[in-house]
């Protein structure tokens, strides 16, 4: 599958995502958290989700103070949620809204970096709960809810290392690969048969922590900041796009 640049408009088109709901794991800071303000300022109603309790209202109400819908906020550690919990929030959102148009699968851990014939093996599977298992299960409870919508659309966030692998990016790497494969094999079985499309989004080198764990020798100031790849997100969420489905997007 070849990986193409994505051409986006920044800022976004004046609500482009005006009554849709979107749902949106990782919120509460760096990368997710400015797809959460871009989303709102664009029209959407969101459901954040993160550990982060505390974090999540500060966005919340940084997101009305700004003028956009008021968030509901989904805290949940994807360490050790259940399907019984990804259950729950799949039954809330079909009690109140009874459909989804939106699912951006943001949020990841590092893991350690270093070479696979010491990796821990349990820091290695908490990278997998939190990059790969707990975004195919709440991909499964959701499914659902997104076909009830006219055009859903299910945004990956992705990595170089999970298009290529690179010696010492371990767990990481490995489930960025996964989730590659989790999207590319739900895009084959929608296409055609579904109004829900499914992408991913290789956002390149941005200002977050995970990032300068990664390099921390690394100026954080030659860095673009996370709210200017936000507007890409945005766009393969609008309708604008209803036409891509598995497709592996750069935005650098």
């Amino acid at each position: 599958m070849s990986v193409t640049r994505l051409a986006y408009p920044s800022p976004p088109v004046s609500a482009a995502l005006a009554g849709k709901l979107v749902l949106i794991t990782g919120a509460s800071r760096g990368l997710g958290r400015a797809i959460a303000v871009a989303a709102a300022a664009a029209g959407a109603s969101l459901l954040l989700l993160a550990r982060d309790r505390r974090a999540l209202e500060k966005l919340a109400d940084e997101i009305e103070a700004a003028g956009g819908p008021e968030p509901s906020l989904v805290p949940m550690n994807l360490e050790n949620a259940t399907v019984d919990h990804y259950a729950e929030v799949a039954g809330l959102v079909e009690a109140r809204w009874g459909r989804l148009d939106g699912l951006v699968l943001n949020a990841g851990l590092l893991g350690e970096l270093g070479p696979v014939r010491n990796y821990d093996p349990l820091v290695w599977a908490r990278v997998f709960q939190v990059n790969v298992h707990a975004h195919f299960l709440l991909t499964q409870a959701c499914l659902p809810l997104l076909e009830q919508a006219p055009a859903a659309s299910i945004v990956a966030v992705s990595s170089s290392v999970g298009r290529r692998g690179r010696a010492y990016w371990g767990a990481y790497a490995a489930s960025k690969f996964a989730l590659e494969g989790l999207v590319q094999t739900l895009a084959d079985e929608l296409d055609g048969t579904s109004r829900i499309r499914i992408n991913s989004v290789n956002p390149g080198r941005c200002r977050t922590r995970m990032r300068a764990d990664a390099y921390p020798a690394e100026n954080p100031d030659t860095l673009p900041d996370p709210a200017d790849l936000a507007p890409a997100f945005v766009h393969l969420l609008s309708d604008a796009t209803h036409a891509y489905n598995g497709r592996q997007f750069d935005l650098q």
